[in-house]
């Protein structure tokens, strides 16, 4: 349910940074009747600043459902009712505090609510390399695991295949950033950004299938080297879509215009399908029985049910009780009575900053010019370092994962 508000927030920033939408707003009585909504402006409805306001009601939501979450011991506290029910008055909430934020003064508005977004969605990059780099050790350590107990050939040109697929998407990447990103005279610091991480990359390639690593990490390989590289590259581009520097980059997005508001353009897209295949793949990894705890750091089940008792389906009684199926029988039960799984003020808190990563993304992280009006807006250069830094930590991770068997011989890493 809160991933759904999430994601319906998510559709109405997009509806809203449609090109048609202002067009249509201007056939509508009370946009064009001034004398019957007299305190509200229908073009605020619209655009990026528009895409600010609602991820701003949402955000506050989830902070404040972090604030109530804190301290919760158990399924058995009062405040477990409000976690897990009150819907219609949650989704009210929310609407109501979307309409409100409509009605803030837009004068600084974006200007400040922009470092705050920065802030958060650079935290929630950094979670977001997490999982990225558990996904590609749990990629390879699947597939290699089903080559060495089956002998397939088919497994074994799969793991070629993609590593070869990825592979060759990073250097196609690599050459095209050379071509637009950069020109034969200037624009160094695209250069150095393309070189750098080309040659790390390179590096973290060789070092994961070095004998010492492979020793410790027999499962270590190029598929998971390859994975880190291709969004390497990904963080690349976007970090170089942000330079304000228009004659070192191609015009994507509509900036070549100064008074002309950028467009939902491919990295926002990018961005945002990267975004939701994590959030899948978080939410799936961790309702594995077998990888329960990823971010939680938990080993414990939100529920359990009687091996020995098969068919019906299982039912979780939100008071913390146990139930029975009538059809089959199962017994589930709450193991959170006496201690919850995972916190629930941490869960909110996340969901806080994907709010704040979701409005930087559709707004492509710019930056509104309040010297003009907010409906301008320029390129962004902390945005541009945002990714840069991202880009070496999501590097600088992924060897740490090789080497820390090494460095740490007496730690068990399993």
């Amino acid at each position: 349910m809160y991933a759904i508000m999430l994601l319906a927030g998510t559709v109405a920033s997009c509806i809203m940074l449609s090109p048609g939408l202002a067009d249509t707003l201007r056939k509508v009585p009370f946009c064009t009747d001034h004398s019957v909504v007299q305190s509200f402006d229908c073009q605020k409805a619209v655009g990026y600043l528009a895409v600010y306001r609602v991820c701003f009601a949402m955000a506050c939501f989830f902070f404040l459902m972090a604030l109530i979450m804190i301290g919760v011991k158990s399924s058995k506290d009062p405040r477990g009712g409000i976690q897990n029910g009150f819907w219609g008055l949650k989704y009210l909430l929310v609407i109501g505090g979307t309409v409100g934020a409509f009605f803030i003064p837009g004068n600084e508005f974006g200007s400040v609510w922009m470092y705050f977004g920065m802030i958060g969605g650079f935290i929630f990059i950094l979670i977001q390399l997490i999982l990225i780099i558990d996904f590609a050790h749990g990629w390879a350590e699947n597939w290699v695991q089903k080559y060495e107990e089956s002998e397939s050939k088919a497994w074994y040109a799969a793991l070629l295949g993609v590593t070869a697929m990825n592979y060759a998407l990073s250097i196609a990447a690599v050459a095209l950033f050379y071509v637009y990103y950069t020109q034969e005279h200037g624009c160094g610091l695209h250069k150095f950004y393309i070189s750098i991480n080309l040659i790390v990359c390179a590096i973290l390639s060789v070092l994961s299938i070095l004998p010492r690593v492979q020793e410790v990490h027999p499962r270590s390989g190029l598929l998971q080297s390859s994975i880190v590289t291709l969004y390497t590259m990904y963080l690349t581009w976007s970090a170089m879509s942000n330079s304000d520097d228009a004659e070192c980059k191609p015009d994507i997005s509509g900036l070549g215009d100064p008074t002309h508001t950028p467009r939902f353009d491919t990295v926002s897209i990018v961005g945002l399908v990267i975004w939701l295949l994590c959030v899948l793949y978080s939410s799936i990894r961790t309702a594995s029985n077998s990888q329960v705890g990823k971010l939680t750091m938990s080993d414990k089940l939100l529920v359990k049910d009687d091996q020995n008792s098969v068919g019906g389906r299982a039912l979780v009684d939100h008071e913390g009780g146990s139930t029975t199926d009538e059809e089959g029988g199962t017994k589930v039960w709450d193991n959170e009575e006496d201690g919850v799984v995972y916190s629930w003020s941490f869960f909110h808190l996340m969901f806080c900053l994907a709010t704040l990563y979701v409005m930087m993304t559709l707004t492509n992280w710019y930056q509104p010019n309040i010297t003009m009006d907010l409906t301008t807006w320029n390129a962004n250069t902390g945005s541009m370092w945002v990714k840069m830094v991202s880009s070496w930590l999501c590097m600088a991770l992924y060897m740490w994962t090789l080497i820390a068997p090494i460095l740490l011989p007496n730690r068990d890493f399993d």
